[in-house]
């Protein structure tokens, strides 16, 4: 088939938590695929390699040649500010440059999945308004809580059981709700909020364990009754579960 008359193709990619064996094959197929790479440089990874790109780089080392950086501001963590929609438009610029300069694919490489916290919907609806007739597609990623379930040893639920996903900054009473209504709540994003979010957990006679940079050759994982840092860095993930005291009772 002629490139010009190939239908473009965006495709968001999810690499996982960090660990480069937990890369799906269907993501290394994607990146193989495509003639572009675009990966996320935050304010924290500088003139370095971020986490994704780090991800892809040990996963498909023959990618390097394809990536691309594309800036992401950490510095806004709600709402839609002037620094969120400058990346989303940067990034979103720099898949539709590759597409006119002769790109059939391009593949966003993110960290856990494109469907969960992800800002690759928000860039593939920059470059849908640009490219209407380009193809979206998604391959999922392995998610921190899943990591950090299987790092702990913690189901993350069995039988009726419930699971709410929340991030701290949506506020401590949406995390407050979630304690109160599900059997097992997993807390993003509440690094900077960290001795709030453990007093909320101990108040309510719980406990659980505190999964920072899970994946890594220097990850941590800790009981929360023996947590004693005020603050965590961004990569962290807070796991709640209910007490279990029977196998299967939750049947």
């Amino acid at each position: 088939m002629d490139t010009a008359a190939r239908i473009p193709a965006l495709v968001g990619v999810g690499v996982g938590p960090g660990d480069p064996e937990l890369v799906t094959r269907k993501a290394v197929a994607a990146f193989d695929r495509a003639d572009v790479i675009l990966v996320p440089s935050t304010e924290a990874s500088g003139d370095d390699a971020g986490r994704a790109e780090q991800v892809v780089l040990a996963a498909c080392p023959e990618a390097a040649g394809k990536l691309r950086r594309v800036p992401f501001s950490m510095a806004q963590r709600t709402g839609v500010g002037a620094k969120r929609r400058q990346s989303w438009e940067a990034s979103a610029q720099a898949a539709v440059d590759a597409f006119q300069a002769g790109a059939a694919t391009v593949a966003f490489a993110t960290v856990g999945d494109p469907s969960v916290y992800s800002t690759f919907s928000y860039l593939a609806a920059q470059v849908q308004a640009v490219v209407p007739d380009v193809d979206v597609s998604v391959v999922p990623g392995i998610t921190a809580m899943q990591a950090l379930a299987a790092a702990s040893l913690t189901p993350l639920v069995e039988g009726r059981e419930s699971l709410t996903l929340v991030p701290v900054t949506a506020g401590l009473a949406a995390v407050g709700a979630a304690l109160e209504h599900a059997d097992t709540v997993v807390a993003y994003k509440g690094g900077r909020q960290l001795a709030d979010l453990l007093a909320l957990v101990h108040d309510r006679g719980l406990d659980g364990v505190l999964g920072v940079n899970v994946g890594l050759p220097g990850q941590t994982i800790t009981p929360l009754s023996e947590v004693e840092a005020t603050s965590a860095p961004y990569f962290s993930t807070v796991l709640v579960a209910p007490r279990r005291t029977t196998t299967g009772g939750a049947l």
